[in-house]
């Protein structure tokens, strides 16, 4: 491992935690160059929904590259393109009473968050935005400037301006009216609150501990916002695909937002690609006013159009997901209850799951731990004391048994130590 400790910068964060050299990965495993299995409950941040290499996804993928299919196309007409077009149109936009427009803004999230908060200001004329406590909306300057976290943010090295931080919902824990600050300043011309073009929002906060925002709660924000005239971006980069049950994680509330920003599980493969959704009369771009060159990654194109046609035409994963959602949510109250003494308490939705640790460190030991046993999880909260679980969807449930047992005994080593 010299040449990465030689040459990679010190930015490198997970692997510091994993130290070991990954070599094949397939389902919900990892191999590493010694032939070590490792139980992946991380799941690429949330860019492998369907796990590693999936099967119906890599056929059609080495067929189209067999055939020399276009690989790197800007935004020129391709048949990827449009083949993807069509499909997420049927499967995904028509089913759901859907008419946005879709913008590829460049392959990753925070390009498709950044898009989202260029055509926001472009649409109203307004500069100012909203975001929430314990956000994150990328590493990037604009969606760094709508992200919670300091130690994030002093990684820009300027000012963050043009956004006022809100309550997320329970950031209070229940003693206050949901947007009871939101509104005053909005309506108190004492405020100095300058006019916001739009407000962005996850409907569960990943990076930000795992926090659920109950359906009243954006169902308010929703209502609030048509009220006031402000544009709503729900950022669904890591919850939706189906992360939380349903393809997008704000179904759940029956709301529909302004724009969307789609990423990480969108190709199903792990293949960079990134999606902005905006409804009809928002598509208010000019030809080349926001673009990115490798916005046109259609082998992507290809694993994402079989991911909609393979998992997606009926509701089955959904209802496995929330499934096995509450078979965590069980497993992780088991936990709690059999280590008194120590606090904790559950968190998420769907198959986005965690348990909060108040006792400082804890729920990193515990990941440390976990990987002496060959299961890999991530820690997330702004002072890291969430264990997340991001496992794949089709994660089997003999695994998530296997890895379920393998945190249990981690937090009792732990907790006891």
């Amino acid at each position: 491992m010299t040449v990465f400790e030689d040459l990679e910068s010190q930015v490198r964060s997970y692997c510091r935690n994993w130290p070991v050299v990954f070599d094949t990965a397939k389902g919900s495993r990892l191999t590493d160059v010694d032939g070590n299995s490792y139980l992946d409950f991380f799941g690429g941040a949330g860019a492998l929904n369907y796990g590693h290499n999936p099967e119906v996804l890599k056929k059609p993928l080495l067929e189209y590259l067999t055939r020399d299919g276009i690989t790197h196309g800007l935004d020129m007409y391709t048949t990827a393109k449009g083949e993807f077009l069509t499909t997420f149109e049927d499967i995904v936009l028509k089913p759901r009473g859907l008419q946005y427009k879709v913008q590829f803004p460049g392959p990753t999230g925070a390009n498709a968050v950044e898009s989202a908060l260029k055509l926001a200001r472009k649409i109203t004329g307004k500069e100012a935005l909203i975001n929430f406590t314990n956000a994150f909306h990328g590493m990037t300057l604009g969606a760094l400037s709508v992200t919670g976290n300091s130690m994030k943010r002093g990684g820009a090295g300027i000012p963050l301006v043009h956004s006022t931080p809100m309550p997320f919902d329970n950031y209070f824990d229940g003693k206050m009216p949901d947007f009871l600050w939101f509104e005053k300043v909005l309506d108190d011309t004492g405020s100095s609150l300058n006019e916001p073009a739009a407000v962005i929002v996850e409907t569960v906060q990943g990076e930000g501990g795992l926090n659920p925002a109950r359906v009243e709660w954006l169902q308010g924000l929703r209502e609030l916002c048509t009220r006031k005239g402000i544009l709503m971006i729900v950022d669904d980069v890591q919850m939706g695909c189906g992360r939380t049950g349903p393809f997008f994680s704000f179904e759940i509330a029956g709301i529909e937002p302004d724009i969307v920003t789609i990423s990480k599980s969108i190709s199903g493969y792990g293949l960079p690609m990134a999606l902005v959704l905006i409804k009809p009369e928002y598509d208010q771009w000019g030809p080349g006013e926001h673009n990115g060159t490798f916005r046109g990654n259609n082998p992507a194109f290809v694993t994402a159009t079989h991911t909609l046609r393979n998992w997606w035409t009926d509701d089955t994963l959904e209802k496995e997901t929330l499934r096995k959602g509450e078979k965590v949510e069980e497993a992780f109250n088991k936990i709690i209850g059999d280590n008194q003494g120590t606090e904790m308490f559950t968190k998420g939705r769907g198959m986005a799951r965690g348990i909060q640790f108040e006792g400082e460190g804890l729920a990193e030991k515990v990941a440390a731990k976990a990987f002496e046993h060959r299961l890999l999880l991530e820690t997330a909260g702004p002072n890291d004391e969430v264990l997340k679980l991001l496992a794949p969807l089709t994660t089997t449930d003999d695994e998530l048994d296997e890895g379920l047992g393998i945190i249990a005994e981690s937090v009792k080593t732990v907790i006891g130590s």
